[in-house]
């Protein structure tokens, strides 16, 4: 019989429909890889070189105002430009390309420069929620907006060049591969089931328990059974919300709290300031009724086993097929071991924690 946490397998991803290899036999390979040291900065509370601080003045020449909570601003030097045509140029159907038009903003979390998000209070954590939801809501109802993503790349590992607690919001015409493929996927699986793919799919792992990282009473954080990156986490709604909208008061406190109780758990695993990308799907803003889409979000860490050695998609990855060696199982196990207290406020607990000599920070 096949097991999953010793024998090689491939897993299948039905949000995406498409499949990772997993290799957990490759764990006791040894490392031989760079090892990089990741320098932990002394970050002030307030930088005045920092753009993104109340009262900086930012590249473009605007000066942030004195602000106490969140802020938010268009983007400086936006990837999308709202005026951008929709024409469509089209040669033989091998030559195409098409006019995206959108929008970009920036959402400063808090005025202090040195938060990252697991250090926020839940209150703050709360005003954040909130302002992505009027934000979302603002940008999706315009009429040539038909899809609106929030995404958070925390650590320059991630090409955060600015520590400042911040996420950016995208704005598009056009809806974006992933929740494309996410949008076909959950329609597809409610036509065929008459259910919803992820309300069903969260049923099975609360059942089985083995990938759940941590939960309250509206959301639930687990490692998927298709992950690829070492210590990806998907949190997903326990009601079927299809985006903030939908979200009651009660279910933002409840994701503020799986936010930092999340982002805490990734500190301690390997007691460094944990780098990852995070971002939001929540259904179109097209005007149509998506019934089968269920509000969700992606964590993507890069670290594999210590806090400098990193996972790139390179070779079989980048021409084959998505491999990775540690199972969700593991992932999820390693995760749960460790403390929700940081582990900067006392003793975190280490359980699950990789050993000094990994580490090598």
């Amino acid at each position: 019989m096949l097991d999953l946490s010793t024998d090689s397998h491939r897993r299948f991803n039905p949000l995406k429909r498409d499949w990772v290899l997993v290799s957990p036999q490759r764990t006791a390979r040894p490392w031989q890889g760079q090892i990089e040291t990741l320098p932990v900065a002394n970050i002030p509370a307030y930088d005045p070189e920092c753009y993104m601080c109340p009262g900086n003045t930012r590249a473009g020449g605007k000066r942030n105002p004195e602000y106490t909570s969140t802020f938010v601003f268009e983007n400086d030097f936006p990837a999308l430009n709202p005026h951008a045509s929709q024409e469509k140029m089209e040669t033989r159907e091998l030559l195409v390309a098409q006019g995206e038009p959108g929008m970009c903003r920036v959402v400063c979390f808090s005025p202090r420069h040195d938060l990252r998000m697991p250090r926020l209070d839940q209150k703050a954590v709360r005003g954040v929620v909130d302002v992505l939801a009027e934000q979302c809501a603002e940008l999706g109802a315009l009429p040539w907006i038909n899809y609106v993503l929030p995404f958070e790349n925390s650590g320059a590992l991630m090409g955060a060049s600015n520590p400042h607690p911040h996420c950016q919001i995208w704005a598009n015409a056009n809806l974006p591969n992933e929740p494309a493929r996410e949008l076909a996927a959950t329609n597809e699986y409610r036509r065929a089931r008459g259910s919803c793919l992820l309300c069903d799919y969260a049923q099975l792992e609360m059942q089985r328990g083995e990938r759940i990282i941590c939960e309250n009473d509206h959301f639930r954080a687990l490692v998927p059974f298709w992950a690829v990156w070492p210590f990806e986490a998907l949190v997903i709604s326990q009601s079927h919300a299809g985006g903030f909208a939908d979200l009651s008061g009660d279910e933002r406190d409840a994701l503020a709290d799986i936010q930092i109780r999340l982002t805490t758990r990734y500190d301690n695993l390997f007691q460094s300031p944990f780098p990852y990308s995070m971002g939001y799907h929540g259904a179109p803003t097209d005007g149509i009724a998506h019934p089968g889409w269920h509000f969700h979000a992606h964590y993507y860490p890069p670290l594999l086993r210590s806090a400098t050695v990193r996972k790139f998609q390179v070779g079989y990855e980048l021409l084959g097929t998505p491999q990775r060696d540690i199972t969700p199982e593991e992932a999820a196990e390693r995760l749960r071991a460790v403390s929700e207290t940081h582990y900067l406020d006392g003793a975190a607990a280490r359980t699950g924690a990789p050993k000094a000599t990994e580490r090598k920070s």
